[in-house]
């Protein structure tokens, strides 16, 4: 469908080519003078004619060294019969010297009338030549200095006058209008998302087909909140859903409608829609709607006079839209807390839809689609990397790709594998490795057991999740990883599993104790997040036998998507310290089970320990296989 595209807010472009031309010709003026100097007010002298004083041109005269000479007023400019060796002219000492034939001097300005007499006495042929006629070039110079001020007065008018133009401007939209037969982007670009897409799908068959719905007397949707977090493709689906409809889309952020100056916000606003109904149907995206959609007042965030002019003017216009305007607007956020309630009432964004993060089929189709025009070496699964990054959003899959084909680039390797990409998704998990750092062997083999105590807990418990990889490569923060991977998308989490992760949390500090009866530093994050999850046991999951079904987690205040600024408490300081108590004794017995499992397996911890301080990364079929392929009397105790 052609749309008839208005006249956007035109830029300064129109004012380049005098730009352009003024500024040619203020260099031009600057440059004029050095060019008059040496071109033609010195005649351009030869730079190898020597300059002679006028008492040794008389002596070459009576030595009658001196073939010719011609005369301009004051000048004498002449030939030698032998080069002679005068000091040179920057420098005053007897070393500096020239040599040549061809001189120049000059007339005393008292003048000279015993000259003539003697170079017609020594036989000097004489060519006069008449005074240079200088007036235009004197004009010229005299004149230059005012043309130059001239021209930087009219350069300095007009950078003000567009300085000028540029304050008239500011309350224009500053939306981009994006060409879609440049940039064709379809529903075919987007994978996953499935639900979503099918949602927006009866937004596009509005677009294309609208009096379908007006003949009924139903409206479509003017407004639709996308609502996820960062990355997971919001603004890729309302372009793509421009794409569809192949309709006119307006791109703009939240942030492009705030100045400083009282008014400007609503004033681009007003702009924005106006070229939205002249090119309608189109359809409106907005990034970031809670910076101007903040709730009014106060309250969180407090009140602020142009941001609430400026969702004062966004309220009014999506308000104004006339059932047959067809104009859509899209906005997206991962704060939709704070928004002020006006905003998403029926009328103005009359639909919400939550993008979350991808499940395991989706992240397959995601790397399918970035995957395009990058060579990938045979040997490498898509699968296994959508199975190892849980919790990545399409922009983080996007960003492992990216630097496995960064890391290939660097190795000068033609096409990208595997190595790469678990290289990658490792950099990206958990930063660079640490080079230059120095560990004892005594570091490092408590390291490797710490390690191996995880490990082996979790290759043994059964409700633990598979072990992809066990390194003791120093990386970011951590000085060692134990990576597990789930099998399958998890929703829900059974009690066992959580005892289980308990049990693998505890593994390290388990094997620090029974290997060196000691306690290191390494466990700190293993600690905390093993607190964290026996605490959510108890006070959120009703997985404590003192609490039973109770759930004294309270209400969590959200602020950010998936973050939470407080919570709330509401029992007793007594039931507080029960809560401590229950959440120490799950923990005891989570470190308790944890050295039992290590003391029933510990020939295959050693084993393990020993293959990371010699190969310092192990994959989880490596550390299976060294368990389950012990001595038979080791093999009969680990099954």
């Amino acid at each position: 469908m052609q749309q008839n595209i208005p006249n956007v807010p035109e830029s300064d472009s129109d004012d380049q080519p005098t730009r352009s031309i003024w500024r040619l010709l203020f260099w031009l003026l600057l440059i004029l003078p050095l060019v008059v100097y040496y071109f033609f007010l010195s005649n351009g002298a030869d730079a190898d004619r020597i300059t002679l004083d006028y008492s040794r041109f008389r002596q070459e005269v009576a030595a009658e060294n001196v073939t010719a000479v011609t005369i301009e007023e004051f000048e004498v400019r002449g030939e030698l019969a032998e080069a002679v060796t005068v000091p040179a002219a920057d420098s005053a000492g007897e070393e500096a010297t020239v040599t040549g034939n061809q001189f120049t001097t000059f007339i005393p300005a008292v003048g000279d009338d015993s000259l003539l007499p003697l170079l017609e006495q020594y036989d000097v042929r004489v060519t006069a030549v008449p005074p240079t006629d200088s007036t235009f070039w004197a004009i010229l110079i005299n004149v230059l200095p005012f043309l130059l001020l001239i021209g930087l007065g009219y350069f300095f008018i007009s950078r003000m006058r567009q300085s000028g133009q540029q304050i008239f401007s500011m309350g224009e939209s500053r939306a981009k209008l994006y060409d879609q037969e440049k940039e064709p982007i379809t529903f075919a670009d987007v994978a996953g998302l499935e639900g979503v897409k099918t949602e927006l799908e009866e937004i596009v068959a509005y677009l294309k087909a609208p009096e379908r719905v007006q003949r009924l007397g139903g409206q479509a949707p003017k407004g639709i909140l996308l609502v996820g977090p960062p990355g997971t493709g919001k603004t890729l689906l309302a372009r793509a859903v421009a794409g569809e409809a192949n309709v006119p889309f307006y791109s703009i952020t939240g942030s492009d409608f705030m100045e400083m100056f009282v008014g400007v916000g609503a004033s681009r606003v007003r702009g924005l829609f106006d070229n939205a109904r002249k090119t309608a149907p189109c359809i409106i995206f907005i990034d970031e709607l809670d910076s101007i959609g903040r709730r009014r007042g106060a309250g969180l965030g407090g009140g602020h006079d142009e941001r609430e002019q400026t969702l004062n003017q966004m309220l009014s216009e999506m308000d104004g839209f006339e059932p047959t305007e067809n104009v859509v607007v899209i906005a997206a956020t991962n704060r939709p807390d704070i928004l002020d309630p006006a905003l998403l009432r029926p009328g103005r964004f009359d639909r919400q839809i939550t993008v979350n993060l991808p499940t395991l089929s989706a992240r397959k189709d995601i790397l399918q689609i970035h995957a395009r025009g990058k060579p990938l070496a045979p040997g490498v699964d898509l699968n296994d990397l959508a199975r190892g990054t849980p919790g990545f959003s399409g922009a983080d899959l996007e960003n492992v790709l990216n630097e496995a084909a960064l890391l290939a680039a660097r190795q000068e390797k033609d096409v990208i594998e595997q190595s790469d990409i678990e290289e990658a998704r490792d950099k990206i998990l958990m930063g660079l490795e640490r080079e230059g750092l120095a560990l004892t062997e005594k570091e490092r083999e408590m390291i490797a057991y710490h390690e191996a105590g995880h490990a082996v807990i979790a290759a043994v418990l059964p409700h633990a999740d598979p072990i992809h990889k066990v390194t003791i490569v120093p990386r970011g923060q951590a000085m060692g990883v134990t990576q597990q991977l789930p099998e399958r998308e998890k929703y829900i989490y059974p009690r066992e599993y959580m005892l289980d992760r308990l049990a693998v949390m505890m593994g390290g500090r388990a094997a620090e104790n029974m290997q060196f009866q000691t306690a290191t530093s390494g466990a700190e994050n293993d600690l905390k997040q093993a607190t964290e999850l026996a605490r959510r046991m108890v006070l959120d999951w009703g997985m404590s036998e003192r609490f039973g079904f109770m759930a004294l987690g309270g209400r969590s205040q959200q602020v950010f998507l998936g973050e939470e600024i407080s919570r709330g408490r509401n029992y007793s300081e007594t039931t507080a310290r029960e809560v401590d108590e229950e959440v120490m004794s799950i923990l005891d017995a989570a470190f308790q089970r944890a050295h039992d499992t290590l003391q029933t397996h510990k020939e295959g911890l050693t084993a393990v320990a020993a293959t990371l301080l010699e190969k310092e990364e192990m994959l989880g079929e490596e550390v299976m296989k060294l368990l389950f392929n012990l001595p038979p009397e080791a093999q009969a105790a680990a099954v």
